[in-house]
């Protein structure tokens, strides 16, 4: 059970095996589509800050579905995470890394989880104190050949690697010991927010639940 107490990198990365990554264009859609995700077993979600209206779904969303657990995602200044956390995120992910993004995130009292690409990133991070990362974009970043190699010399890291995965090639990131979870945008198509299909989306989330670590 998630309380309202503070969230933890893990925390966030261990609940599913998947974490959405959502485009959302119409406040009307937020909260019917975390009703979905939540039905399907999936509560943390990343609403991505890529739209205008991406503050306003997460006010939504946390006001109004309280069994959901929403975060922010594209989070890349100290205002972005500011923003975030007014508008009731509990949870960044960042594209990137930079020190002042991470001390942000902890000034607003929000679990981040970095994107890195390259080993200096992860290092960078390390140094701040955040061992649980993004892998950003996986796929083209080296996909789970380059988390593999990871292994060895961040052997204590754990990652979310997030780009170009999909339901058929999660199970391999999720088969290494180093990937707690994937982010993946395919929960929550575009075509099924335009429709308002709220009971395919419920039935993507339910797919994901089958992917285990």
């Amino acid at each position: 059970m998630i309380t309202n107490s503070k969230l933890s990198s893990l925390q966030v990365m261990q609940d599913a095996p998947v974490i959405p990554v959502i485009v959302l264009n119409d406040v009307a859609h937020a909260v019917p589509m975390a009703r979905a995700l939540v039905a399907g077993g999936i509560r943390m979600l990343e609403v991505t800050l890529r739209t205008p209206q991406a503050l306003a779904c997460i006010e939504a969303i946390a006001k109004e579905v309280p069994e959901a657990v929403v975060g922010a995602g594209t989070v890349r200044t100290r205002a972005d995470a500011q923003a975030a956390a007014m508008a009731g995120a509990r949870f960044a992910v960042s594209p990137g890394y930079t020190s002042a993004v991470g001390q942000a995130c902890r000034d607003a009292g929000l679990a981040l989880l970095p994107g890195v690409a390259t080993g200096s990133e992860i290092m960078m991070a390390q140094e701040d104190g955040f061992t649980e990362l993004k892998f950003f974009p996986a796929l083209q970043a080296g996909g789970a050949a380059m988390l593999k190699a990871w292994g060895g010399p961040f052997f204590d890291v754990k990652f979310c690697p997030t780009g170009g995965v999909t339901l058929q090639n999660a199970p391999d990131f999720l088969a290494l010991p180093n990937v707690v979870c994937v982010g993946g945008s395919w929960l929550v198509p575009a075509d099924a927010l335009m429709q308002g299909d709220w009971a395919r989306i419920t039935q993507l989330a339910r797919d994901t639940l089958n992917l285990k670590k």
